[in-house]
């Protein structure tokens, strides 16, 4: 045989069905080598986390439930006495409290939050309220100066500060306020965000804690959300903020006494603020971070939740996930840089570590976000195309179903909400998870990004009643809209949803297609935009 017949032969052979075998064999060593074993160690460590997940909510479940029956209230556990005024003594056993109300462009909520810090029932002369305007809008600069002459002129001590710059963002400037020369005279700082509205008698329940205990450093209240009813996704929202609140708070407060700072809504004692090293501008998170370096100081928390200060959700999707970002990347970052101290510290205790590395940084800051992202969204997914990858069903479904009852139950009014809660949650770990890996390895240029949450107030409000926008916006062509309100990462992962779920229904012998095409439609409805308030160009 000579050689052109020979190649002619080969070529032949390499054609028609002869290429299709062999890539067929090729794709199947492959598959049988190489994808079906990293799938079912995919599976693996997602049942591993999701154990992880469901002991943790378990157990939280029981103690919430044994503080309940048990009726260890703050009150109960801590002294506690109403301060009585004594015109003799000039109220001096009243102590001096400071009042920080950081702000940054809050044009919606500045007027609200000055309000309530200046009707707050306290001694006018153990009282310091200060405003920290970081804001760069010259306008609502003057007008935030003009709300606080006009109180003064009321006769609150009242005090406007300004920085020429914004270093160290939120921290910076609490850092900097406390370094006012007035601020010696003072004992505690109860912090409010500039969408926080305190009730008059916040400082009278709160700092009789602090009078009583000498060994607590920090008061925290629970979030009253105002525009809860705005739209499905601050119901949603409000679902998992209240689990936090009445569960993941209550739980540390009344076992070990610690707890992360929620930023705001609480009051600190100042001398606990400095034997702590003070504001840190490190990470995204400087309320977690005061909170972790004072309790391994040996200063206690206490968390009351039956006094709540009213404040507002993100109601945009937009501020919706700068917000869930920073919750997500900072406090793994924090975690990065701060696991090596709790290990080495030698004022508390080993279990208090075990809690602080464990249950409240590993569980519930990285695995949390983790698992829901790459178990429900991406390897069960992928599981329709390798049946021989079998998910068991209690990992599939009877421990989801406990840990979303846990949940759901905080919300007694939203129960019906439930499967939009799952589906809304799993959308949203998407960037949690992102968040949490950019915080693990400090990767691209997102670190330490801070975005300050939108807030609308009451603006939305007077919006309707007088048919008009929101929030006046820049002229815009439709084009350039429609773009703002794509998200591609939503949409890339709602595709990819979509052609396992149509795959499933064709081949698939699972029935998985169910939930997925669920998870399409969440994916989709908010990678188009069509979630929260939408915000109409003037």
């Amino acid at each position: 045989m000579d050689l052109v017949s020979l190649i002619s032969e080969t070529v032949i052979q390499l054609t028609g069905d002869g290429v299709v075998q062999e890539l067929g064999v090729i794709w199947q060593h492959t598959r049988e080598l190489l994808i079906v074993p990293i799938l079912k160690f995919s599976v693996f460590i997602c049942l591993t986390m999701s154990v992880m997940l469901f002991i943790e909510r378990v157990y939280m479940g029981v103690v919430i439930l044994f503080v309940k029956l048990s009726g260890r209230k703050p009150e109960n556990r801590y002294k506690w006495a109403e301060l009585k005024d004594d015109v003799e003594t000039a109220n001096s056993n009243y102590p001096m409290v400071l009042v920080q109300i950081p702000m940054y462009n809050e044009k919606e909520v500045y007027q609200l939050s000055i309000g309530a810090a200046c009707a707050l029932s306290w001694p006018s002369s153990r009282l310091i309220i200060q405003v920290l305007d970081d804001s760069t809008n010259p306008d609502i600069k003057d007008l935030v100066e003009i709300e606080c002459q006009m109180w003064a002129s009321k006769g609150i001590n009242i005090k406007y500060e300004i920085r020429s710059n914004r270093n160290g963002y939120k921290a910076g400037a609490l850092k900097e306020g406390l370094k006012h020369a007035y601020v010696e005279t003072c004992d505690f700082v109860a912090i409010f965000d500039a969408d926080f509205q305190p009730d008059p008698d916040f400082l009278c329940q709160s700092i009789p804690y602090f009078v009583h205990n000498p060994d607590i450093g920090l008061v925290q209240a629970r979030w009253k959300f105002v525009n809860a009813n705005e739209c499905w996704m601050t119901r949603v929202q409000e679902m998992s903020l209240n689990y936090h609140f009445r569960v993941e708070q209550e739980v540390g407060s009344s076992t070990y006494a610690f707890f992360g700072f929620n930023g705001t809504a609480g009051v600190w004692r100042i001398d606990a603020i400095k034997e702590a090293g003070g504001w840190k501008d490190r990470t995204t998170v400087e309320d977690m971070d005061l909170a972790v370096r004072a309790s391994l100081m040996g200063w206690k928390f206490v968390y009351i939740g039956d006094l709540k200060v009213k404040s507002e959700l993100p109601s945009t999707f937009k501020a919706f996930r700068y917000q869930q970002h920073r919750w997500s990347c900072g406090p793994a970052n924090l975690f990065r840089k701060m696991v090596l101290e709790i290990i080495k510290n030698k004022t508390v205790n080993l279990w208090k570590k075990i809690y602080l590395m464990y249950s409240f940084f590993l569980v519930r800051k990285i695995v949390a976000h983790i698992v829901t992202f790459l178990f429900y969204c991406v390897v069960i997914p992928m599981c329709v195309f390798f049946p021989e990858v079998v998910i068991p069903l209690w990992g599939l479904f009877y421990m989801p179903t406990v840990i979303t009852i846990l949940n759901a139950i905080e919300t007694p009014r939203s129960i019906h909400l439930v499967i939009c809660w799952v589906l809304f949650e799993n959308v949203t770990s998407l960037h949690r998870t992102k968040g949490t890996f950019i915080g693990l390895f400090e990767a691209g240029g997102r670190v330490n990004e801070w975005v300050v949450t939108e807030k609308l107030g009451d603006a939305l409000l007077k919006s309707k009643e007088n048919n008009s926008p929101a929030i006046k916006s820049s002229r815009k062509s439709r084009f350039a809209i429609f773009r703002e309100r794509l998200h591609l990462l939503e949409l890339g992962m709602g595709t990819y949803i979509l052609v396992c779920a149509c795959y499933d229904v064709v081949f698939g012998k699972y029935w998985y297609f169910i939930y997925l095409f669920g998870q399409t439609i969440a994916f989709f409805v908010m990678g188009f935009g069509y979630v929260g308030t939408l915000i109409p160009p003037s």
